[in-house]
């Protein structure tokens, strides 16, 4: 299974992005997709998910301002994100999880990280 992140850059506060995880090879129905960021020397920091049946769930932070969904066919997952603050500067990744989300990084597969930056 590979995943390919795109979609970050540079944004001024307040500003939106809308990043992209393009998965193959998966050959099983039961994943979860998780949405992580991490700012150096921090813990990756669980941001979304959605599960296979299309349940999503968000971190604390997030207080209504992101969205994630799942292109039809089930190959890329999108994390819409509005509102967007300096403190949302990191390093976005989106991982791969055999089974149903969970809010820390335990996920199987990862794609590389996209950069988000905020400008205040």
């Amino acid at each position: 299974v590979q995943l390919q992140a795109s979609g970050g850059g540079e944004v001024q506060t307040g500003g939106s992005l809308r990043l992209s995880c393009a998965i193959s090879g998966r050959t099983f129905d039961l994943y979860a997709i998780g949405w992580f960021r991490q700012v150096p020397g921090k813990e990756r920091e669980f941001v979304a998910a959605i599960n296979y049946n299309g349940a999503t769930y968000f971190g604390e932070f997030v207080k209504g301002r992101f969205t994630v969904s799942t292109d039809n066919d089930k190959e890329t997952t999108h994390l819409q994100m509005n509102s967007l603050k300096p403190e949302d500067t990191a390093v976005y990744y989106c991982g791969l999880r055999r089974g149903v989300w969970r809010r820390s990084p335990d996920y199987d597969y990862w794609g590389q990280g996209t950069l988000v930056t905020v400008s205040s």
